[in-house]
């Protein structure tokens, strides 16, 4: 038995000398596993005694300190404060209330962020790493979890390695070791023994070039590999433990949050301290009373429900748009999201379907024995894998199923329908090497056995033989003959124009292409450079794959464009088959057609719309910033990952939010470039969704659509939420000045101040928060960069409308409380000190706690009118009714009921200092929430006059296309 460290205990290992210096043989023996892999009952034995395969969870902050956070940022600190200074002016019970605050406001904003964290936990396991492994000899998926030493797994470009793995087989595989040794270079990786390192047991990383470590990645080519250690026991797991405790940075909207609350606060103590020296000086309060309603001022501007409010906004939007299929990786694109104006989408299983077939193929001479052999060559130049046939309903074939690639698998099923059986080839045919196929040469080659098969092509009577498949040109241009009826003969002009032409045919249909070649192999072929090997080849055919878009997209496409959303297509296709496609969606005039387009719109099209990467190569900087300024609808085509990564530093370059699909291991940079990065979540790889901020649990392009919805409705929720706490500032404070400037009692008490803030306003903001997003909402342009949620326009309408209303009708509701009690302006005056210094006669205290109760409800009734104003900034309140809120209209009702228990159960009252009022106060009452829905009315026709509702029509018209 080998020995090992104690950390070791998932490595299953029964050999003398380290895994990377056995023959493959060995691997078998000390794994304990077979050539094929494990069955599925033993390697259920090893995952329940050595457990799955994952890291154990990181260390995050104790949950008390965690929650000692919520009390002791700035806004907590402030509350502290005010609460001190009440206990030094005598008003212990407005202290403990003050610090009541603090408790109940920290105890709410620790649990909502405990619980969005939970689900942000629980999405991302939803979407487990995948990896193909061999269990009981058939190849499939399997979640990453699940593997145990021994498992024998397939690895391609842009995997993610899940365990630490010893190769078998090895095809031109390089790996991207950064997250284990920092060098940012790939290395080649190949299967052999590493000779003479039997006593090298501490042989560094990078010197065991027969092992894939857990966490880093394929960069390129692919392989086979038996897993040996799992989980903890990795070399990944040894670097995650000093992870553990890094910290992350703050995002967009966490800092402008803070700085609402810093601005807000400032405002708070600057108020608080301009009232306590005007009550001093112009007043005449003593010091300690000014203290008191110094505070009032402050506590009625402190936003004692936003920090938890905007944490619930952010929950509600993850679950949401993971409802939808998207699911998100990071909290901050949930902001950036409902700012973006550009969305670069690849083609491929984004804006089609995914649901590749073989529809049409092409060869110089019509002989129909050569289209089995074209359809015979490709399936073994091919990586992907098709399951067991599988009796369907009445007995007939259900439709197979492919592991792999889906131009691959749509090639092997073509095949299996042409009456070949595309798995017994790589049994006939062994394959010797392999050069895998890459974005710069845009083709694959094998080398097969080709054995004595004259049946099958007359011009090989035996030995081997080269197959290369990939994009038409490029496999052209490595072409010096064809298979002509006679065999191999020159190419000439004419033909290689004809390839051409039918080339073009297809992709303006909108099919992907795919050429195939073929040369005799020799000697040299094994060590040859892949340039030479894929020289002088003879040309066989043609295969046209059809990928229909998605039936969902055309109407994707134009919500982007109503939305001021420029949509364009990025893609390593051929240029007419992206244009094509662009056209049936839409995305290009003509306007596309549940069919394929015409050869006559083909030829209307405009040319400018396709740049292909050659053409881009040649186009400067600033060339490219001009077109992408004054061009909405684009495709670049045959794009390399470089210029895809260029196209989005372009775009950001001109002030666009940029969001960039991709799935591969090449669209990482962009990705990663991009304000939002979407992953596919079925057909990405583990790469790609790593750099991604969210994952496309469908690879669908509308779910990116409604992902913007809901990103935009999030900052628009906060936006309303910061507009309704603003505007019951107003009539909370108006008192206060109106004491200190007219000289007439405070029409609200600090502790009425309070019931309103965190007693009838919380869940009702809470409701705000939650809203859905608001119809018509991607009928608006891009929220701007940077663009703060303080705004001028939301501070305007807080204060200045919403608030002066609110503030008006309670004032006029305090005095014509006094009013009908016999008392005008200048008693009322005589009044103030009496009621200041408490020497007022029971009589009087009576009224004024009637007056000061009727203004509180006042407010609160103002508030539910702006409830509903809030709900929309262009839409009048009746507007916004039909939208579905359970939580927002519980909030609303909760309002009266809330300030109802206020007045009327009496210890309650007596804390409060309410008293009930004549019954006759209610209509007016029921009246404030609609004055303030009218002028609220007013004031957005007024606001939005002479624009095109609901959104920005005329404006995108006018933007040139």
């Amino acid at each position: 038995m080998l020995k090992v460290a104690p950390r070791r205990r998932s490595v299953l290992l029964a050999a003398s000398q380290p895994i990377w210096s056995l023959p493959l043989e060995g691997v078998h023996q000390a794994l304990q596993t077979t050539p094929e892999g494990l069955g599925s009952e033993e390697a259920e034995r090893r995952l329940a005694h050595f457990g799955p395969n994952r890291l154990p969870p990181a260390r995050r902050r104790p949950l008390a300190l965690r929650f000692l956070d919520q009390m002791v940022h700035f806004m907590a600190l402030l509350l502290w404060v005010a609460g001190g200074l009440a206990f030094a002016a005598g008003t212990p019970q407005l202290g403990w209330a003050i610090w009541g605050v603090v408790l109940i406001n920290g105890v709410f904003s620790f649990w909502q962020e405990f619980q969005a964290e939970r689900t942000l936990a629980a999405l991302t396991r939803a979407l487990p790493s995948q990896v193909q492994v061999w269990r009981n000899g058939q190849l499939g998926f399997l979640a990453a979890e699940q593997l145990v030493a021994g498992d024998r797994i397939r690895l391609e470009e842009g995997d993610r390695i899940p365990a630490d793995c010893r190769l078998s087989e090895a095809h031109g595989l390089y790996l991207d070791l950064s997250v284990l040794t920092g060098e940012s270079l790939p290395v080649a990786r190949r299967s052999g023994a590493i000779e003479g390192s039997q006593r090298q047991v501490k042989v560094s990383t990078g010197e065991r070039i027969n092992l894939v470590m857990a966490g880093s990645t394929v960069a390129s080519g692919r392989g086979e590999a038996f897993v040996y250690a799992t989980g903890a026991e990795t070399e990944f797991g040894q670097v995650a433990r000093l992870a553990a405790g890094t910290t992350r940075g703050a995002s967009t909207l966490e800092v402008q949050v803070s700085k609402i609350v810093h601005t807000i606060c400032t405002i708070a103590v600057t108020m608080g301290v301009v009232a306590f020296g005007l009550s001093v000086l112009l007043v005449g309060m003593a010091p300690l009373e000014s203290v008191v309603f110094a505070t009032g001022i402050i506590v009625a501007n402190v936003p004692e429900g936003l920090l938890p409010t905007v944490t619930l906004a952010l929950a509600m939007a993850v679950q949401r748009m993971a409802s939808r299929q998207a699911l998100v990786r990071r909290l901050s694109a949930v902001e950036a999201l409902g700012s973006v104006s550009v969305i670069c989408s690849d083609k491929t299983g984004t804006l089609t379907g995914n649901r590749m077939a073989v529809e049409s193929t092409w060869l110089p001479l019509p002989a129909g024995g050569l289209e089995r052999l074209l359809l015979r060559a490709a399936c073994l130049c091919s990586n992907a894998r098709l399951d067991a046939p599988v009796a369907g309903a009445g007995g007939a074939a259900a439709p197979r199923l492919g592991v792999g690639d889906p131009t691959e698998t749509a090639m092997l099923v073509a095949a299996a329908e042409a009456g070949l059986v595309p798995e017994a080839l790589p049994g006939r045919h062994p394959r010797r090497r392999e050069v895998p196929f890459d974005s710069l040469r845009r083709r694959m080659t094998v080398l097969v056995d080709w054995g004595d098969h004259a049946d099958d092509l007359p011009i090989v009577t035996g030995g081997s033989l080269l197959i290369t498949k990939g994009a038409p040109l490029e496999v052209l241009e490595q072409c010096s003959s064809w298979l002509s009826s006679s065999g191999d003969a020159p190419l000439p002009a004419e033909l290689r124009q004809q390839v051409v032409a039918a080339n073009d045919g297809l992709a303006a249909r909108g099919f992907r292409v795919i050429a195939v070649a073929l040369r005799r192999g020799d000697g040299g072929c094994g060590d040859a450079p892949a340039e030479a090997l894929e020289s002088a080849q003879m040309f066989l055919g043609l295969l046209g794959l059809y990928d229909p878009p998605r039936p969902e997209v055309p109407d994707a496409i134009r919500r982007c464009r109503d939305a001021g959303i420029k949509v364009t297509m990025v893609t390593g296709d051929y240029g007419l088959t992206a244009q094509a496609i662009a056209q049936q969606i839409g995305l290009l005039d003509p306007p596309g057609s549940p069919g394929r387009p015409t050869a006559q719109q083909q030829a209307s099209a405009d040319p400018v719309r396709v740049i292909e990467g050659s053409t881009l190569a040649q186009i400067s900087d600033v060339h490219l910033r001009q077109l992408l300024k004054y061009r909405r609808r684009l495709v670049f085509a045959r794009m390399a990952p470089e210029q895809k990564l260029r196209l989005v530093q372009a775009y950001r370059a001109l002030g666009e939010v940029v969001a960039v699909t991709g799935d591969g291991v090449n669209d990482a940079p962009a990705l990663r470039a991009a304000d939002v990065g979407l992953a596919m979540g079925i057909s990405g790889t583990d790469v790609a969704r790593e750099a991604a901020d969210i994952v496309l649990l469908d690879d669908n392009f509308a779910t990116i659509v409604e992902a913007v919805r809901y990103g935009r409705s999030v900052v628009t929720n906060i936006g309303r939420f910061i507009t309704y706490v603003l505007a019951s500032n107003v009539p909370e404070v108006l008192p206060f000045l109106a004491m200190v400037i007219a000289g007439i009692p405070a029409a609200l008490t600090v502790l009425q101040i309070l019931a309103v803030d965190l007693g009838t306003d919380l869940l009702p903001a809470l409701g705000l928060g939650a809203d859905p997003p608001e119809p018509g909402l991607m009928r608006l342009p891009p929220r701007p960069r940077g663009l703060p949620l303080l705004n001028r326009a939301v501070m305007v309408r807080a204060y200045l409308v919403l608030g002066v209303v609110e503030g008006l009708v309670a004032m006029a509701g305090y005095l014509l409380t006094w009013r009908a009690n016999g008392v005008g302006w200048s008693q009322l005056r005589i009044l103030a000190p009496q009621l200041l210094h408490h020497t007022a006669d029971a009589g009087v205290v009576a009224i004024q706690q009637q007056a000061t109760t009727v203004t509180f409800c006042l407010i609160v009734a103002g508030q539910m009118g702006t409830l509903l104003a809030c709900r929309s900034e262009r839409r009048p309140a009746w507007a916004t009714l039909a939208i579905p809120n359970p939580l927002l209209w519980l909030g609303w009702v909760s309002e009266p009921l809330l300030a109802s228990a206020l007045v009327l159960l009496a210890p309650v009252a007596a804390v409060f200092g309410m008293a009930p009022f004549p019954l006759a106060w209610l209509g007016p009452m029921a009246l404030a929430p609609v004055l303030v829905i009218l002028v609220d009315a007013l004031d957005k026709r007024w606001r939005h006059a002479g624009q095109v509702p609901p959104g920005f029509s005329r404006s995108v018209a006018a933007v040139p296309r």
